[in-house]
């Protein structure tokens, strides 16, 4: 006799916490994240399937493999692997766990997923981050990013929280630490000359500070190219 798990039927979608790393296409034209263990080589967008990442020919989730998305059910316990060195530049994910899953005694395995809201860390110095920034690794087409402040940012490929929230689409909200609840990014609009018209103060404070130190940082350059003293000139 084989004892089966007692099915669940929900009236709304479960909802789940995760740590993943945003990544941005190499044409800067889409965002997602990817994920920090099993299955970390395949980005995926907010909303998406998994698959099984051994190849097999089954549907996620199965009873005996790893296969399919994972969160956990409690927000304290994803923050916790924030605190790991390796995780540090992560972002807190919160999910709607949709389709198929398994529950487990502190999450579920399942396999669909909706990424409803992204909280992004202080940048590496301490700061607020208000940007996405080239974090030196990545993925096969897509550049891995971190959070950065304005005054880290300098001249690396980056993107704002907002823009960031806009390219990945489907509703996705970008917020910054802990006062994410009022320092929303958005929800992610189509691209258009309207799409600056939904975003509030914080938001917009935020691209003008962001603005500003890829303005200070390009001055600095051409500052340096201006003066012979610093290397660009002839040695007699």
């Amino acid at each position: 006799m084989r004892l089966r798990l007692p099915e669940e039927r929900p009236t709304e979608p479960p909802t789940g916490y995760k740590i993943a790393h945003p990544v941005l296409s190499q044409d800067g034209t889409r965002a997602g994240f990817t994920g920090v263990s099993l299955g970390g080589a395949l980005p995926y967008g907010v909303l998406a399937d998994a698959s099984c990442v051994y190849g097999l020919r089954h549907r996620s989730p199965h009873r005996r493999c790893d296969c399919g998305f994972h969160c956990v059910h409690d927000r304290t316990t994803a923050e916790a692997l924030l605190s790991t060195a390796e995780h540090r530049a992560a972002l807190l994910l919160e999910v709607s766990v949709l389709g198929r899953y398994i529950r487990f005694e502190r999450g579920f395995r399942y396999a669909r997923q909706r990424v409803r809201t992204a909280t992004v860390g202080p940048c590496a110095c301490g700061a607020i981050a208000v940007a996405l920034a080239d974090a030196g690794w990545g993925r096969p087409g897509w550049r891995g990013l971190a959070p950065a402040c304005a005054g880290c940012v300098r001249g690396r490929t980056s993107v704002s929280l907002a823009t960031f929230a806009r390219l990945a689409g489907e509703g996705l909200r970008v917020v910054a630490g802990a006062e994410g609840a009022r320092r929303a990014a958005g929800p992610g609009a189509a691209a258009g000359p309207d799409a600056a018209d939904d975003l509030g103060v914080p938001e917009l404070v935020a691209e003008a500070a962001l603005l500003q130190a890829r303005l200070d940082w390009f001055q600095t350059q051409l500052a340096r190219l201006r003066d012979p003293g610093a290397g660009g000139g002839r040695q007699g």
